[in-house]
């Protein structure tokens, strides 16, 4: 058994779940916040047979593409005047961070 943690932009994670049900796979959904940008991100956690894998994980790339975003971000100040100046970068959101984990046990009780 594998256990898949998927880390996810928040707009992909409905359409991901679908797809993911779609072809018989049961997952969870916790809502969480990352990075540089403090966005909103889903975490999904999938308990997998290991023959299972890449075609979760072909699921996942399908339905996590990245895309470039203009943001705004205040940068670490020093001063208080400074803490005021935001700084427009073109930023790349989107895709997945994906771990896949060994597992002793997988119990639905």
């Amino acid at each position: 058994m594998k256990l898949i943690i998927a880390i996810i932009h928040d707009e992909d994670a409905h359409p991901l779940m679908d797809a993911l049900s779609a072809a018989g796979y049961m997952c969870t959904k916790l809502a969480s916040t990352g990075g540089l940008l403090r966005n909103g991100s889903t975490t999904i956690f999938l308990g997998i047979d290991a023959d299972k894998v890449e075609d979760a994980i072909s699921i996942i790339k399908k339905h996590c593409q990245t895309q470039k975003q203009m943001s705004i971000i205040t940068p670490p100040s020093i001063s208080v005047l400074e803490s005021v100046i935001t700084y427009p970068i073109e930023v790349t959101i989107g895709g997945a961070t994906v771990f896949v984990l060994d597992i002793d046990q997988y119990l639905k009780l």
